[in-house]
């Protein structure tokens, strides 16, 4: 954001056995405490990647109780069944863009705030074909974004979604990645 020294918008993409998790974290407000609370985050979803995303988002919830908290979206992509399990809670939202075409599969969005108030958490499970794409935004991106995705090339998507739908207003972060077959 125009002013800021630091983004309180991260993302984590890391490999574990037979999979990925991919993370979006929008630490709450701007500045140096939004980056703390994000970073918070990532280092404890980094060390931590093979775990279920139930399991993940409570470690990050306990990480985060001495910050202001944070809104984050997790996604682990299993290459074995070619399934994707995803959660997110706050206001870090999610599609997934089937190559095949057709509608598009949206994370469930639960309120809450990382670090401070927790909703009941229940991930939710999606099959995953080769090609698909994985958008993942911030709130510093407007919500109908996913509206009107279509497959491309992972860094052009996210490039047309942060101009089309990206807030002067707040941080904006959009990650996108391709699914292809395990190894």
């Amino acid at each position: 954001m125009p002013g800021e020294s630091e983004t309180g918008d991260l993302h984590l993409v890391a490999p574990y056995p037979g999979g990925f998790l991919f993370a979006v974290a929008d630490g709450l407000g701007h500045g140096a405490g939004a980056a703390f609370a994000a970073r918070q985050a990532i280092a404890t979803l980094a060390g931590n990647a093979a775990l279920p995303v139930v399991e993940l988002m409570r470690l990050s919830h306990e990480a985060l109780h001495n910050t202001r908290g944070a809104a984050l979206a997790l996604v682990s992509l299993r290459h074995r069944d070619r399934t994707l399990q995803w959660l997110s809670v706050g206001n870090v939202d999610a599609a997934l863009v089937r190559a095949a075409g057709g509608r598009h599969d949206r994370v469930v969005l639960r309120g809450g705030v990382v670090g401070h108030q927790l909703p009941p958490l229940r991930s939710t499970t999606a099959s995953m074909a080769r090609g698909d794409l994985l958008v993942v935004a911030t709130d510093g991106v407007r919500s109908d974004f996913a509206d009107d995705l279509r497959p491309g090339a992972p860094q052009v998507v996210a490039d047309q979604v942060l101009a089309r739908f990206g807030k002067t207003s707040d941080d904006a972060l959009v990650l996108a990645a391709r699914l292809g077959s395990a190894p």
